[in-house]
């Protein structure tokens, strides 16, 4: 589990400087996804979700409450289109003609993810540390920071990474973004992997693609996403297409998938569910599907169209290994 990097878009959600409601950033965001904002502490950042008027998911992202008095957003670089036409067209206006002011400012700005240990026992927190004045051990998982890094100046520091494993993601500005990539790749225990070596990893720790696994069919509930859905905004049953996500608590699951036979292949049937991904490791196959709930606890068989039955399992795969500071 190396070095590798990602693209994502990265955004944020300010106070309008003309307008004496801009405190409603918090508001905003929370008018189109799952989480609680209000709850987070400055410069903590939570896994949320754009959901539908179908309950399905429109995107998955990272809401960061930044201590500069704005939220920092990173979605997928894939979505941004249709991410950003939900945000700058249809609910900006009609959140600014409900007399409210916000301004959303999408940045130019590149996501480089380095994660986890190095073939000779060095951390990622190691390797970078060199580039940095601040002390990296400070900041915890999904916690966030400003910084300069490698002596580029304006990068914001989160300790997150979609692989399972201890790491960083650095948004650098489009200018330094060589010059980052450069200093890591400095050092021989740094090596460059691509969203191959991301997914193989993500799946080990049970996490989600969007697009694969998740998409805007798919509701929070039935990819066993119900933790994102903050729990004052399901008291409150306040967040989009509640109505229709909340009573499904009851209905199919997504599950993890081990067999010692052949692989579980993409698509492969199941009475009524798809298998989403897979993953070969260590003679067992991984794979993530859909079940009813009925089926959804771990040990129970599954029929599919292979030699041998999968069978349930706990997610993730791999323990993850996530910085808490300890």
């Amino acid at each position: 589990r190396q070095h590798h990097s990602i693209f994502d878009r990265p955004f944020c959600v300010s106070p309008s400087e003309q307008s004496p409601w801009g405190r409603d950033r918090g508001n905003f965001m929370e008018s189109m996804i799952v989480g609680d904002v209000a709850e987070l502490t400055d410069n903590q950042g939570t896994l949320t979700l754009f959901t539908n008027y179908k309950g399905g998911m429109n995107d998955d992202l990272i809401v960061t409450k930044t201590d500069q008095g704005y939220l920092y957003v990173v979605s997928n670089a894939g979505c941004a289109d249709k991410d950003t036409a939900n945000m700058k067209v249809t609910r900006l206006a009609e959140f600014k003609a409900a007399g409210h002011g916000v301004d959303p400012e999408f940045l130019e700005e590149c996501l480089i993810a380095v994660q986890g240990k190095f073939s000779y026992g060095a951390s990622m927190a190691q390797v970078l540390q060199s580039g940095l004045t601040d002390d990296l051990s400070k900041l915890t998982f999904m916690t966030s920071t400003l910084a300069t890094v490698f002596g580029i100046q304006g990068c914001r520091l989160t300790c997150c990474g979609y692989t399972g494993e201890d790491g960083v993601e650095i948004s650098v500005p489009k200018s330094g973004v060589v010059a980052v990539t450069e200093h890591l790749l400095a050092n021989s225990e740094v090596k460059l992997a691509g969203l191959g070596a991301r997914d193989s990893l993500r799946l080990e720790a049970g996490l989600c693609l969007y697009g694969n696994d998740i998409d805007e069919s798919t509701t929070p509930v039935e990819a066993t996403l119900l933790w994102t859905i903050g729990k004052r905004r399901r008291q409150a049953n306040d967040f989009p297409s509640a109505e229709i996500i909340l009573p499904q608590i009851k209905a199919r699951k997504r599950v993890g998938l081990v067999s010692s036979g052949p692989p579980v292949r993409q698509h492969t049937p199941i009475p009524r569910v798809t298998v989403e991904i897979r993953f070969n490791f260590h003679f067992m196959c991984f794979a993530m599907g859909y079940v009813d709930a009925p089926y959804a606890k771990n040990g129970t068989p599954i029929q599919v169209e292979v030699r041998k039955k999968p069978v349930v399992t706990k997610m993730p795969f791999m323990p993850t290994n996530y910085y808490s500071g300890q």
